[in-house]
């Protein structure tokens, strides 16, 4: 896990673009799956992971984010188990019965509205999310309940997608 992105906004604007933009601006989606998969013990490609995305929504190309169901499709295809909950009452179930969860929420903050992608991992200690603020440092301790972190930050229109490692052959 030491190759994890803790904060996008440390991306330098020339590295990784996400279409035409930064990743440090809309690249929340593709890190969230970066981050799960190094989570899971894997060495992933950060520009592989891009060029999938930026695929999804080929007239967008990743210029306004990553499409909500984008990361679940990505690791369906490379044949991860893949679970996608929308009940948030059912959110810390099945982040404990998974390797490895993302996030997906809508915040606000007066006028600014915006959706964001994290990673999170549940740990013996309560859930831990990576990448979750423009001023994260490292892991971002959750508490508890993702339900009860949801609502203190009046997060809205979220969605957690579950992910197993893939089954060894």
């Amino acid at each position: 896990m030491d190759r994890m992105i803790y904060c996008q906004r440390n991306i330098p604007k020339e590295k990784w673009r996400y279409g035409l933009r930064s990743s440090a601006a809309t690249g929340c989606g593709w890190i969230a799956v970066y981050n799960a998969l190094c989570i899971m013990g894997y060495r992933p490609d950060a520009e592989k992971i891009i060029r999938f995305f930026e695929k999804q929504i080929p007239v967008f190309n990743g210029n306004t984010g990553t499409f909500i169901l984008s990361p679940a499709m990505f690791f369906k295809k490379l044949g991860f188990a893949v679970d996608v909950t929308v009940n948030m009452g059912k959110f810390d179930e099945a982040a404990k019965s998974h390797n490895v969860s993302i996030l997906y929420f809508w915040w606000r903050n007066g006028f600014k509205i915006g959706a964001h992608f994290v990673a999170v991992k549940h740990t013996p200690k309560g859930f831990v999310g990576y990448n979750t603020y423009k001023n994260s440092k490292g892991p971002d301790f959750y508490g508890k309940s993702l339900e009860e972190f949801i609502r203190k930050h009046r997060y809205f229109g979220t969605v957690l997608i579950s992910v197993n490692n893939r089954k060894q052959i």
